[in-house]
């Protein structure tokens, strides 16, 4: 691979759009889109959209189906989602692209951080700076940077910008699958790691909700009669926890208990929720396994246990498909004078969807920062052109067939294949 007359010409409109880019960015951190704030959401998608629109080919807002949450009360209620937005380009192109990213953020409507401001070594501090609104310009810049090349006319590409990641793509989830279905390879833009390295094999994740009903009585006159739900939820809880360490790379975080009654009361519910971390499918099966057996276990006279959630992320590990696609990201990096390295993660994100779906795929091609999910989230200023070009530049050189992208899926498929026996 070698840096042609009108690949530089690219790399120079980016490096013109830095301040855009960061104004952009300022100004869409400045609107709070928590996941559950759906008029901040709207809002948010109501500036998102008009952007897809300058681009060529069809944008769409995507309305997504409700799913489901457990209340504190331990009941099952749907909750609402903003539209997934979507834009399809060329999609009779020869090689196909998914670029994925979301525009919710962590910070809920009331929290206290929700402004940018510049750190005093220039860094922007804000909420969502990084994570990922910081993202999303630097994937849009290099798109439209990316149509004023000669070869693009032969790569097509969907863009999925979620309202939900930061929750599991509880509802986007299908939205993925089946982005996955078309592309051959994936770019999703979640931050870099705080070294500035690229995510490589990610662990898979889900959220568990185990609903604990039991029996109420009056702590003093019938305190025999009662079940208690509370002290059920408790000897559950440490079960669960002891599942760690039974299995190579699994965790298992047992992340609150819900429930309780006045101090005079045998309560009768509890919630224990929890988060799972798995490295492989194996993993998954076992904990699974795990799960319903101490469910069963749990199981006592008055005292019933309901169980919901599951994983919604499978495992992404460095595949031999992984580490090929990876080789070129370097090639093409060294191009423009980036040294490209990666390292493992246990975060997850739509890449660990996508991968599941048969599409190798680079996940954290957002901005350097670092603090993510918290009030200390920011982000480095001039890595917003760094990104972009390096993006722009892989766009391109799979365009050449630099990076092969149909030989790349055929060996991420025919792995599935052979993981399904």
């Amino acid at each position: 691979m070698k840096l042609t007359s009108d690949d530089k010409a690219v790399l120079s409109a980016l490096a013109d759009r830095a301040g855009a880019m960061i104004d952009q960015t300022v100004a869409w951190s400045n609107l709070n889109s928590g996941s559950r704030h759906l008029a901040g959401l709207e809002r948010q998608a109501d500036v998102l959209f008009p952007v897809l629109q300058s681009l060529p080919g069809v944008a769409e807002r995507v309305g997504l189906l409700d799913s489901q949450e457990v209340t504190a009360t331990g009941e099952v209620r749907a909750m609402a989602h903003a539209d997934g937005l979507r834009l399809t380009v060329r999609p009779d192109a020869p090689v196909q692209i998914a670029l994925t990213g979301h525009y919710d953020t962590v910070y809920p409507a009331d929290s206290p951080f929700q402004t940018v401001a510049r750190r005093a070594d220039g860094a922007l501090h804000g909420p969502g700076v990084a994570d990922m609104k910081g993202g999303l310009s630097v994937m849009l810049a290099a798109l439209a940077a990316f149509e004023a090349h000669p070869l693009a006319p032969g790569l097509g590409y969907q863009v999925l910008i979620s309202p939900d990641e930061e929750i599991g793509s509880v509802a986007s989830a299908p939205l993925l699958a089946a982005l996955g279905e078309r592309a051959q390879l994936g770019l999703t833009y979640e931050p870099a790691l705080a070294s500035g390295a690229l995510a490589a094999g990610r662990k898979g994740s889900g959220n568990f909700h185990i609903v604990v009903r039991g029996r109420a009585a009056h702590a003093g006159r019938d305190f025999a009669a009662g079940r208690n739900a509370v002290t059920a939820a408790a000897r559950l809880a440490n079960a669960l926890d002891g599942i760690n360490g039974a299995f190579p790379g699994l965790t298992l975080n047992v992340a609150r208990i819900e429930g309780g009654a006045p101090l005079n009361q045998v309560p009768d519910l509890a919630i224990v929720r929890f988060n799972v971390r798995l490295p492989d499918a194996r993993a998954r099966a076992f904990v699974e396994g795990e799960i319903s057996r101490l469910l069963r276990a749990a199981e006592a006279d008055g005292i019933s246990l309901s169980l919901h959630g599951g994983v919604t992320r499978p495992p992404k590990p460095f595949s031999p498909e992984q580490q090929a696609l990876f080789s070129g990201v370097r090639q093409v990096g060294a191009l423009i004078g980036q040294d490209i390295v990666w390292a493992e993660s246990g975060g997850v994100c739509e890449g660990n969807n996508l991968f599941a779906a048969g599409v190798p795929n680079v996940d954290s091609l957002g901005v350097r920062g670092g603090d993510i999910h918290s009030e200390a989230e920011h982000a480095f200023p001039e890595s917003f052109v760094e990104r972009a070009q390096l993006s722009a530049l892989l766009l391109i050189k799979i365009a050449e067939g630099g990076i092969d992208a149909p030989g790349l899926k055929a060996a991420r498929l025919a792995a599935l294949r052979q993981e399904a026996g």
